[in-house]
């Protein structure tokens, strides 16, 4: 680590009370970029976080008009992979959500992918995601159409794409949310679905495995897959039908939870999932020269809380894998919930359960708003006096950011 860097981490961990993500892009960003050809998306994203709350991106004074308090609010990046700029956007989405749960039991299932296709994951993001997607969608819909699962209807469900474990390794999933039955396909009656019980996991696990499998192979097929670095062994035909008998030899990993306890624990749920990014800023332990301590829960023993020591340098890498694809949607609808149905569909859905819901309250149109409707807390509201208003005073423009990242790089 170079002697700035050096002096600068002595001088963070004198003036911050919590070690940030920010603080390591800061710290050893620069010797990461150094002899590496990273894509342009890497480099955007440890430079929006770092520069995320800082005079980089500019911003605005404030001041009281009662006792002439003045703070600097420095702007967000708005990034969807930097852990400080999520909880605002989660929050109005949540909101948003409220208007489209039904008065039925919702059930949770996850579907994982063979740790055998990370290589090919790795340098197919876009294409190994959408096989995913679809071969769980599926799925569900050929489980719910059939009748001899109790149901034989639409379903409509939300799906969250998760590639992370707790250590920040590769462990590409989906979260589903799935409301507990089906519109029927006259658009007229709602059939539940058992209070406790969807579909067989292990039929649903074969039927998975069966689908990708083929998409898979389609998309090998037509030429679509890439084999670059780790992923070259799986490049010929003879190699590829080699990964593809070990999946075919595997037992895929699905897991259905208990139904959630009622509409509105589903949105405590969606809150933790929908627009988490691989590790937050309060799992960040240390920061020291060259290494990094992170928490994380075993789930090998009970989920009890760890700790992980690693070079930093191996975080960031870790850190930079989950970075999803330009404008990549990771969160999406299915069934009658569909974005381009989903209106018509619901009032359906509402009208087979008798159901009106509560009138949606006004959308708010920015950040202190939303806040202040979700939580009370009101940002204009003096800190000091707690009766004075705060006021803008005069708009700060963009500086330069304090660390430099290099710019000659890959801009696939």
């Amino acid at each position: 680590m170079s002697t700035a860097a050096g002096q600068w981490a002595t001088q963070s961990r004198n003036r911050i009370d919590r070690v940030e993500i920010a603080d390591i892009f800061r710290i050893h960003g620069q010797s990461y970029c150094k002899d590496r050809r990273l894509p342009l998306s890497h480099l955007k994203v440890m430079r929006a976080i770092q520069d995320c709350r800082t005079a980089a991106l500019g911003g605005h004074v404030e001041k009281c008009d009662n006792c002439g308090f003045e703070r600097i609010s420095y702007n967000s990046c708005g990034n969807r992979h930097c852990p400080k700029c999520q909880a605002m956007a989660k929050a109005d989405w949540l909101e948003k959500s409220k208007a489209e749960l039904l008065p039925v039991g919702y059930f949770h299932n996850v579907f994982t992918l063979p740790h055998e296709l990370n290589p090919i994951a790795l340098t197919n993001k876009q294409i190994i995601f959408n096989l995913l997607f679809k071969s769980v969608a599926d799925t569900l819909q050929e489980f719910a159409a059939d009748p001899k699962h109790g149901l034989g209807g639409r379903l409509g469900f939300t799906a969250i794409l998760h590639t992370w474990d707790q250590k920040l390794n590769s462990h590409i999933h989906l979260h589903c949310v799935v409301p507990g039955g089906v519109l029927s396909w006259d658009n007229k009656r709602w059939i539940h679905a058992r209070e406790n019980f969807l579909f067989p996991v292990k039929a649903m696990s074969r039927v998975f495995r069966g689908k990708f499998i083929c998409f898979l192979k389609e998309a090998f097929d037509s030429g679509l897959l890439i084999f670059p670095g780790g992923a070259a062994s799986f490049e010929t035909k003879r190699d590829f039908r080699t990964l593809v008998n070990q999946l075919w030899r595997k037992e895929w990993v699905v897991y259905s939870k208990e139904p959630f306890a009622g509409p509105e624990k589903v949105l405590d749920y969606l809150g933790r999932y929908t627009h988490r990014v691989a590790i937050s800023n309060h799992r960040i332990v240390s920061v020291e020269s060259s290494t990094m301590t992170f928490s994380y829960r075993d789930r090998s023993d009970n989920n009890k809380t760890k700790h992980l020591t690693i070079q930093a340098q191996e975080f960031i890498r870790r850190f930079l894998l989950h970075v999803l694809p330009k404008s990549y949607v990771r969160i999406r609808h299915f069934g009658f919930l569909a974005n381009r149905c989903k209106k018509r569909n619901l009032a359906c859905c509402r009208h087979a359960l008798h159901y009106s819901p509560q009138p949606s309250q006004p959308a708010e149109t920015n950040a202190r708003a939303i806040l202040l409707y979700l939580t009370g807390e009101d940002l204009n509201k003096c800190p000091h006096c707690k009766i004075g208003t705060m006021h803008i005073t005069m708009e700060l423009p963009k500086m330069p950011s304090r660390t430099y990242l290099p710019r000659g790089i890959d801009s696939s």
